[in-house]
């Protein structure tokens, strides 16, 4: 339904601290909790969107306390078709461009790989590896054509790779969302071509 703002890539770097998803399983829904929620605080809509299979998600980010209210708001109006929710209120920084697809890596040192069964689990898996470990979070693929599952991608030097995985993995293991997940220690240039 909605795009993606570019707008809000030009901003993403500096207020934006916290995000927030509600899943729902009826779409008609899902557009009204949209404009519910960006009408009870100020928040940044990065995604409204039909989603596989059959379900819509609406994902916001600002400020915490904004982001909070916002989701209080959207889970209200949701009621019963509310399918999953996230709220994460100091989500690292590396989350934002990597969602809206705005990452520029010059190479691919090691790449790791995680999907998982929901939305959720890919970006608190996603914020558990870019916290854990010095590595660059390159995209977090949400729903869209993946039948509602997401997986991120991730490089850095092999270790920080792999101490990253591990916290991304303890994350999705706890939800039991965990799909597969890989690390490829030096990625034939052909593939890195593909990913950048």
């Amino acid at each position: 339904m909605a795009k993606k703002n570019p707008q809000t890539d030009a901003r993403v770097r500096g207020r934006l601290e916290a995000i927030a998803i509600i899943e729902t399983i009826s779409i008609a829904v899902g557009i009204e909790i949209t404009d519910a929620m960006a009408k009870m605080a100020s928040v940044d809509i990065l995604e409204s969107t039909a989603i596989c299979p059959g379900k819509y998600m609406v994902l916001v980010a600002g400020g915490v306390s904004d982001v909070e209210s916002s989701l209080k708001r959207g889970i209200e109006i949701g009621g019963d078709v509310v399918a999953d929710t996230l709220f994460i209120p100091h989500v690292h920084a590396d989350i934002f461009p990597a969602i809206l697809g705005a990452v520029d890596v010059a190479e691919l040192a090691a790449l790791g790989v995680v999907e998982t069964f929901t939305v959720a689990a890919s970006i608190l898996a996603a914020d558990a590896a870019a916290k854990a470990a010095r590595v660059r979070i390159l995209e977090v693929r949400l729903a869209k054509g993946l039948g509602g599952k997401g997986f991120f991608t991730m490089t850095g030097e092999i270790h920080e790779v792999e101490a990253a995985m591990e916290a991304a993995l303890q994350v999705t293991k706890q939800s039991g969302t965990l799909v597969r997940s890989v690390v490829i220690p030096r990625p034939h240039p052909s593939l890195g071509a593909i990913i950048l």
